[in-house]
């Protein structure tokens, strides 16, 4: 009798629990439907539709499961069949239009020919006094019909009575006219600075150009932009990073000023792009105390709760130079024109390399993230065994120390880079794809035809489990991701002076991985990877809708990717709609 009335009473609790109606989930502030929905999650699942609450992801799923998320105040958008995917990150960028804005810019693609140089620098002099200072930035000789530098000579030609300082490219070497370097006391018999070069003539005599420390020269004259100046360049920045489908970045080498603007621009709820910023590091052991105090005082990424806009990631450390300026440190002798050789030239470090190692040792143990600039295959070879042997010493996983740029790594250096993943979550290559096009050119003359293989060697990464994060280096090439999505599967150059790929195609990857790179694995090396990367529920709701499918498209079509909307945190930033 018992047993009957036990099972009767779980048999009426079981009908009485199918027949009412379930919960309906909460409702949504903002749906998205009929769209593709690119998720980037670990299958790389593609979606119908997705459901914001608030700033986070609440649901993905079919237009059909999206319905009960639906109630009389939410915003519904129809996609009519566009992509979305997740906001798209830059692990490397110098967060600033305050030069675009304020300065002569000579990096578009218009300014083909010296003359078209000196030709932008006379129009900025014609609205300056005599004795002011005319700057601008983004010259490539690599662009320019007559293959080489701006010399002092040419300027003053436009400029007889304006000093002129005119930052390259890449920001590692720059030309000075006669006038600056006269205010600078620069001569034939001045010696060059420790990890630096004067660049000099057949006579010994500089030619204006100044490379790595030598820059500091000149550059510790010329009047630095004002605050407001500083403001307006980040402003436009985050302006247009969420026209381009941009949520994210991580800014090296920075200072307090701009770390209180980022703070300022945070407070008014302006900054719509999550950045993690890195302090300019030490290059002498002396000055690390110094910027430990700096990272110190603020919260450790592992250690934030709300704040995931603004964060204090760590430091940016150098180890060598540029492939433009073929400073960077290498085993070997440096090409030019691509065939001919740079006779003992092999780049020099930035930072003394046993100095550099304990810095990062002390930077590691008090366990602070370290990413340092390292180009040349030799300096790669340094920064990763640093890595290894201050890891060894002290194990830790989930620092996440990496590599920036990683040019051209060594069998040995992709030995470690994957173990130390592996076994410590560290040893990340901060690529920027966009190296290939945008300053190919320079980069191929320098490399020469067999070195130049091993650029960006994106397809063994794959084969050898090593993840990298994307980015553009800007104002080095242009900060839209999408281009770096392009290059990274079309290894292309911008004007094909040593053929369209004189870096092979054996290296390249296809677009979902490209995307990753741009995505997850960029989210990882800012420390938020468990909030943004991928449209997942309990995420950050950080999306972009493109105008077309960057899965489907052919490969050239991916340059030309146009963002139709962005969201940051639930929120609507940018439309064309």
């Amino acid at each position: 009798m018992r047993v009957s009335l036990i099972v009767g009473l779980v048999a009426t609790t079981w009908w009485l629990a199918g027949s009412m109606p379930r919960a309906q989930a909460p409702a949504a502030d903002l749906v998205l439907t009929n769209g593709r929905i690119i998720t980037v999650n670990a299958t790389d699942s593609i979606a119908q539709a997705v459901a914001i609450a608030g700033s986070r992801i609440v649901a993905v799923g079919t237009n059909d499961e999206m319905r009960s998320r639906i109630g009389p105040a939410t915003r519904v958008i129809d996609l009519a069949g566009r992509t979305a995917t997740p906001g798209l990150i830059d692990t490397h960028v110098h967060f600033s239009e305050t030069d675009a804005l304020f300065s002569v810019d000579l990096g578009d693609v218009a300014v083909k020919n010296m003359s078209d140089v000196l030709a932008r620098v006379a129009a900025q002099v014609a609205k300056r006094k005599p004795g002011e200072w005319i700057r601008g930035r983004g010259w490539d000789e690599g662009k320019l019909a007559e293959r080489r530098y701006i010399h002092a000579s040419d300027l003053d030609k436009v400029a007889p009575d304006n000093p002129v300082w005119l930052t390259h490219t890449t920001g590692h070497y720059g030309v000075a006219n006669s006038y600056a370097l006269k205010m600078a006391e620069v001569r034939k018999e001045t010696t060059d600075p420790p990890a630096g070069t004067i660049d000099r003539d057949a006579a010994g005599n500089p030619t204006g150009v100044l490379k790595e420390a030598a820059q500091g020269l000149v550059t510790r004259l010329v009047p630095p932009f004002t605050r407001d100046e500083q403001r307006q360049g980040l402003v436009r920045m985050i302006e247009d990073f969420n026209k381009e489908g941009m949520t994210g970045a991580k800014d090296p080498g920075i200072g307090q000023q701009k770390w209180e603007l980022y703070q300022e621009l945070r407070d008014a709820g302006t900054l719509t792009v999550r950045m993690v910023a890195l302090w300019s590091g030490a290059r002498r052991v002396e000055d690390n105390a110094q910027v430990m105090a700096r990272v110190q005082a603020h919260p450790r990424p592992s250690d934030l709760s709300a704040d995931r806009v603004l964060i204090s990631g760590g430091v940016k450390m150098f180890m060598d130079g540029s492939g433009g300026a073929r400073t960077a440190w290498m085993y070997g002798d440096w090409n030019k024109n691509f065939t001919e050789k740079d006779t003992g030239n092999v780049g020099y470090p930035a930072t003394p390399p046993d100095a550099y190692r304990q810095i990062v040792a002390t930077l590691h143990n008090a366990g602070i993230h370290v990413s340092t600039h390292a180009i040349g295959d030799r300096a790669i070879d340094w920064v990763v065994d640093t890595y290894d042997h201050v890891l060894k010493a002290k194990p830790a996983r989930g620092l996440r120390h990496g590599i920036i740029h990683g040019n051209t790594p060594s069998n040995h250096a992709i030995d470690v880079m994957a173990r130390l993943q592996a076994e410590y979550d560290a040893g990340y290559p901060e690529s920027q794809a966009g190296f290939m096009w945008w300053i190919g050119d320079n980069y191929a003359g320098n490399l020469g035809p067999e070195r130049g293989l091993r650029l960006k060697p994106f397809n063994t990464y794959v084969q050898r489990k090593i993840k990298w994060a994307g980015g553009s280096d800007y104002g080095v090439t242009p900060f839209p991701a999408r281009y770096g999505l392009w290059s990274s599967v079309a290894r292309q150059t911008l004007n094909g002076t040593f053929g369209a790929t004189p870096f092979g195609l054996q290296e390249r990857v296809d677009i979902r991985t490209a995307l990753r790179s741009y995505t997850i694995w960029a989210a990882h090396q800012m420390f938020l990877d468990d909030r943004i990367g991928s449209i997942e529920v309990g995420k950050d709701a950080d999306l972009a809708v493109w105008d077309r499918d960057m899965y489907t498209v052919p490969t050239d079509a991916l340059k030309e990717l146009r963002c139709e909307m962005t969201i940051f945190s639930g929120k609507v930033v940018y439309t064309t709609r």
